[in-house]
């Protein structure tokens, strides 16, 4: 291995999403509007939550964490994505490189290890609603939150460090719209090996880990409302969980598919379909169903608004 061309690269050159000019305004423009929504949205459910004192909970204290990786990680790729549409150059620096994967991993992780955290809340608050407080403290929610954010940093510093150490000794053009691990390792001249290895060990010890959390936590969920008499108790309870549980099948779905394969069966083309809605519906789409199939955001939106006009 030519060790002389490996540290001669210093900056990839993004491909990005299309190179038809006839449609880049078009995927310029809708893709603007969902990153401005994304934006307005994801901000705007967490200054609600922070001005509102009746959102003061453990579970609109996950909300707001979730809207913060959101906008994140979206932050990480959606502009530069939105550039390089436009523009002539879609060069981004070795190191840009590597700070935008960081970036998008470490709030990728920990919105997958908060899905879980949010079950873990609502079976608290389900099962026994009288100790809820006391069992979800604001000291065990900021734990809880810290321990999210300290995995997913690790994961992602693990994954960044594993990456970038690789022979890139042929062609600098990355067959994509950011900085990501399945076209970054079809560059790659090295053995990869390792690296899908730590793929599935790490990236995959964080989503079994969520999705067996999400399945336990409702499981006891179910017995619970099971137990509760009246009808109009059960569809209570059931309701509280309903728009996280749609999160939950949108995103996990999403990073099972595009991630847990082997290198031979990657489609970038495809791929790139699917990073999209991850990356920017998926932003977009969490706090409109929050706030669209939650009567307390509602309620607190309206009281906003009175506040405004009075």
């Amino acid at each position: 291995m030519d060790g002389e061309n490996c540290s001669s690269l210093t900056e990839f050159q993004l491909l990005g999403i299309t190179n038809n000019p006839q449609i880049k305004v078009t995927i310029f423009t809708i893709f603007l509007i969902v990153y401005l929504i994304i934006l307005v949205a994801n901000l705007g459910m967490i200054m609600l939550i922070r001005m509102d004192s009746q959102l003061h909970t453990p579970m609109y204290f996950f909300l707001s964490h979730l809207s913060f990786c959101d906008l994140c990680y979206s932050s990480a790729i959606g502009p530069k994505m939105l550039v390089d549409l436009v523009a002539r150059n879609k060069s981004i620096p070795f190191f840009g490189c590597a700070l935008q994967f960081f970036i998008f991993c470490i709030f990728a992780d920990s919105e997958c290890l908060l899905l879980a955290v949010m079950a873990f809340d609502r079976y608290k608050a389900i099962s026994n609603p009288l100790l809820y407080t006391v069992n979800m403290s604001n000291q065990v929610c900021s734990m809880l939150v810290a321990g999210v954010y300290l995995v997913g940093m690790v994961d992602a510093l693990t994954h960044t460090i594993l990456t970038f150490r690789l022979c890139f000794c042929g062609s600098n053009e990355v067959n994509h719209f950011f900085c990501d691990l399945p076209p970054l390792f079809l560059l790659s001249c090295s053995d990869i090996q390792v690296n899908e290895l730590a793929l599935f060990i790490v990236f995959g010890f964080i989503e079994v880990s969520t999705i067996s959390g999400v399945l336990v936590s409702y499981f006891y969920i179910i017995l619970s409302v099971l137990k509760i008499h009246s009808t109009e108790g059960r569809f209570k309870a059931f309701s509280t969980c309903t728009s996280h549980l749609t999160v939950v099948a949108i995103f996990q779905g999403t990073i099972l598919f595009m991630y847990f394969r082997p290198s031979s069966s990657y489609s970038l083309d495809q791929d790139k379909m699917t990073s999209l809605f991850y990356t920017l519906v998926i932003p977009m789409l969490n706090p409109l169903i929050y706030s669209l199939r939650n009567n307390d955001v509602k309620e607190a939106l309206k009281r906003r608004k009175n506040k405004m006009v009075f």
